[in-house]
């Protein structure tokens, strides 16, 4: 039997945005075209394995270009179906040809014959088409056909094959009026989305398809008679191998019928009055304690659904019984949600952000999550809005899995008797409605919420999602606050000229005394448009900071690959309209305005910065954290604050290498030996900071840190910048745990000061206090595995476990603070040699 595809047609403008590249393939079908006066349409197919072509070239007849081309005809590839690897993959490249602009190409798209699941493909199936570009058919292949759905278009694909495959019931008046509204939904999706898609109809067939699987062979078998005590393979470890099982992931009959028979609802009503005893007491405690990361095993959820009356006393325990309960289980989802849920002792904020997590699909639960989150404060709610705003990808999932699950209730001809269950699908509280009503009355939640959204338009996956999003908190700020929305549209404006400027003066051929020219003579350009801003303008970065102007001459450009803007602007307090714009004695804001440079990782890691001197400050710990701010505006350009101060390395250069004499330099205390001649307040400022950053970026594992990135302001507060490697990642080999330098060392009085010993100390006491709250910042990390951030992307499933390993949380608190302890006595001579190699390179970039 050999391999055919039919009926191809063709949705969207597909010559508006095609391309002038002239091609090769298929010059047969162009003769087609050669004498047609009007641009022609036709798609080309051939059939590719690991990048090496399995057939000849196919195409199709030529059709007059439309926004529909139907051309319902069959492809015959010639190829085996029994012959086809798992690896082969249909490439189409759809064609323009015209008398004057010759030949072009529109867009391709290369689909994988075999799915995930090694399932033959068949029936319907729609290709999205990416412009101007052939289909390329490398693994992977940059032309890929598929882009995840979201929402109503993921639901509305759903429903359609499972038409397609009659899985449905069978009604055809309704099909047809279904089939007219589906069409209707794709031309609407198409035509918003400025999409071209190519429908491809594949043969079916009564039964699967799938690709055949090669029994595994033991490595220990020999093809001799005789035993052969000292083959290489007799002691391979078994673990090295995988092999797949396609039940493996299927549920364990006897094990499924042991849990109905603990779990049956008999004994719901001895469970009521169960008390644990002193053992099984010490075992839930224990349960409790694990990190919102660790799975429970099988017995650990039956003892924790054996007492769960008893465990809705313990706030703590929520989420371990929520993980207990069995879903697909009618009976416990209605104890769970409708009995349990509602008695159970309100849980912590750290335990609510894990409920919004992407493991709870239940909706009921999710409303239970939102309710418990409007009783937070504005300021709580912007202190974890960058994870809030990720949140609302999974809260889209869930909706729209119980909208399904409804509607394929109604389907199947079902009563839905579940009335609670239909008004929480129709009037329940989202979380998007929530952050939208307390936007709209606070004005840095408001601004904040609206740039985090702004940035996570541009996915390709949710960008449709978060499109909604921004139109529906548009609607709300010009419902119930106009000036609001009215300084957001000016803060945009003015983002996007500074995003513009930046990149122009970033792209030039001049050097940096040349450009740092043009940004003066910019800024002082009363036309430019970033000289004065009247009404005193909001700043993004910092909502509640009110600029009137630039101040050119102390603007800069910084000695960088990417050419950093530093721009400093005059404050202003809006309260005060008699206020004097040119008055020099004002109070000034510096911002770093970044061109080409994502930073979303930075903004995660000064948020983690933030919420960590939240919790210490929490147990009356004030290790001087400096969370300076950082936005990201879009994908590829961002704002940061500029703190006053020196790099570790301009300090050793011009202080005579030491930390205390620059300290000293600006807050003198001549009569104070004990302090070094240094201001106490100052040198215990420089303490405090140091133990702080110490531990938490020992905590995040942050990466690539030399004495340009490690800086002290003059009042002694030290702190990081430039966080392109966490968790884990770092471009120099073997880096210490603990990222501290000798010149630090050397600012604390040396290795055997008080200051030092006091140092050490704070750490292990700072050490503690974010080890008691590991669940909050492990999940604040959880919720931000979807994010786009680079460092989590490619290892997602690393990322989280990587701070748990850090917290030593199978350790008592004792033995993991002295294993803490212990790696202030590594030193890495390496790092020393790699900041005097980055020192050469900043020598040799001015």
């Amino acid at each position: 039997m050999s391999y055919n595809s039919s009926s191809f047609y063709l949705e969207g403008q597909p010559l508006c945005k095609a391309s002038d590249m002239d091609i090769d393939t298929c010059s047969h079908a162009s003769q087609d075209a050669k004498n047609l006066e009007v641009p022609s349409i036709c798609v080309t197919c051939q059939l590719f394995a690991d990048n090496k072509p399995l057939s000849l070239v196919r195409s199709t007849s030529c059709q007059l270009s439309d926004t529909r081309i139907v051309w319902n005809q069959c492809l015959n590839l010639s190829f085996q179906i029994a012959d086809l690897p798992q690896t082969a993959t249909l490439v189409f490249t759809i064609l323009s040809f015209g008398s004057e602009a010759g030949t072009s190409v529109i867009g391709g798209s290369a689909m994988p014959l075999f799915d995930r699941d090694g399932s033959l493909r068949s029936g319907q199936q729609r290709l999205h088409i990416w412009r101007g570009v052939a289909g390329d058919n490398h693994i992977p292949t940059s032309t890929p056909f598929h882009i995840e759905p979201v929402g109503e278009a993921q639901e509305l694909e759903d429903r359609f094959k499972e038409l397609d495959r009659r899985s449905s019931p069978n009604a055809e008046w309704l099909d047809k009026l279904a089939l007219r509204l589906i069409q209707l939904m794709r031309e609407n999706e198409v035509e918003r989305d400025d999409q071209l898609i190519l429908t491809v109809e594949l043969p079916k067939y009564d039964l699967p398809v799938v690709f055949s699987e090669q029994e595994p062979v033991s490595v220990t078998t020999s093809s001799h008679s005789a035993p052969l005590h000292d083959a290489p393979g007799r002691n391979v470890d078994a673990s090295l191998f995988t092999i797949n099982d396609p039940e493996g992931d299927k549920e364990n009959l006897i094990e499924a019928k042991h849990r109905r028979l603990i779990r049956s609802q008999r004994s719901s009503l001895l469970d009521r009055e169960r008390k644990p005893t002193a053992t099984v007491r010490d075992e839930l405690n224990a349960i409790l304690l694990y990190p919102s990361t660790r799975p429970l095993s099988s017995a650990e959820k039956d003892l924790v659904w054996s007492f769960r009356f008893h465990l809705t006393r313990f706030p703590k325990a929520l989420t371990k019984f929520l993980k207990s309960v069995v879903w697909s289980d009618s009976y416990e989802t209605r104890q769970a949600t409708e009995v349990l849920l509602p008695m159970w002792a309100e849980p912590e904020l750290s335990d609510v952000l894990e409920l919004l997590g992407p493991w709870f699909r239940d909706l009921r639960v999710r409303l239970y999550a939102v309710r418990l989150l409007r009783r937070a404060s504005d300021d709580e709610l912007e202190l974890y809005l960058l994870q809030l705003v990720q949140v609302i990808k999974f809260d889209e999932v869930a909706w729209s899995a119980a909208k399904k699950s409804q509607l394929q209730r109604v389907n199947q001809g079902q009563s839905d008797s579940d009335t609670q269950s239909q008004d929480l699908i129709r009037n329940g509280p989202k979380l998007v409605e929530l952050l939208c009503e307390r936007s709209t009355s606070n004005k840095v939640l408001g601004t904040m919420f609206y740039w985090y959204i702004k940035v996570e338009c541009g996915d390709t996956v949710y960008g449709t999602l978060f499109e909604r999003v921004a139109g529906l908190l548009q609607k709300q700020l010009l419902k119930r606050n106009e000036p609001l929305a009215e300084m957001i549209k000016r803060q945009r404006d003015f983002v996007d000229l500074l995003s513009a400027k930046s990149k122009q003066l970033r792209l030039s051929r001049d050097g940096r005394p040349k450009k740092i020219e043009k940004l003066h003579a910019l800024l002082a350009d009363n036309k430019s448009g970033l000289n004065h801003f009247r009404p005193a303008l909001s700043l993004p970065l910092d909502p509640d900071i009110y600029v009137s102007r630039t101040v050119p001459e102390r603007s800069t450009i910084f000695k960088s690959n990417l050419f950093p803007l530093r721009i400093e602007f005059c404050i202003e307090d809006p309260c005060d309209a008699e206020m004097e714009s040119t008055n020099h004695d004002h109070k000034t804001y510096t911002v770093i305005c970044k061109d080409g440079d994502d930073l979303r990782q930075d903004q995660l890691v000064i948020q983690l910065f933030a919420l960590m001197d939240k919790l210490l400050r929490n147990e009356k710990l004030d290790l001087k954290i400096t969370p300076y701010r950082v936005l990201a505006t879009s994908p590829t350009n961002g704002l940061v604050e500029f703190i006053p101060s020196m790099t570790i390395a301009a300090i050793v250069a011009e202080f005579n290498g030491s930390i205390l004499n620059y300290l000293r330099a600006h807050y003198p205390d001549k009569d104070s030996q004990a302090t070094y001649h240094v201001q106490s307040t100052v040198l215990d400022t420089f303490v405090r900071s140091c133990a702080g950053y110490c531990v938490i970026t020992y905590l995040l594992e942050i990466g690539d840190r030399h004495l340009d990135n490690l800086l002290v302001s003059p009042d002694g507060h030290f702190f990081h910048v430039d966080f392109g490697y966490i968790f884990g990642h770092d471009p120099k080999p073997f880096p210490p745990p603990v990222k501290i330098c000798k010149e630090m060392v050397e600012g604390l009085g040396g290795a055997n000061s008080v200051y030092y010993a006091r140092f050490k100390r704070l750490c292990s006491t700072a050490y503690a206090c974010l080890r008691k709250n590991a669940n909050l910042i492990l999940n604040s990390v959880s919720l931000m595995v979807d994010a786009n951030i680079p460092d989590i992307r490619s290892e997602p499933d690393k990322a989280v476990l990587k701070i748990q390993e850090k917290f030593l949380l199978d350790l008592s608190e004792e033995k993991a603070i002295a294993h803490f302890e212990a790696l202030f006595n590594e030193t890495s001579y390496i790092s020393t040699m790699f900041d005097r190699l980055h020192n050469m390179a900043q020598y040799f970039r001015q």
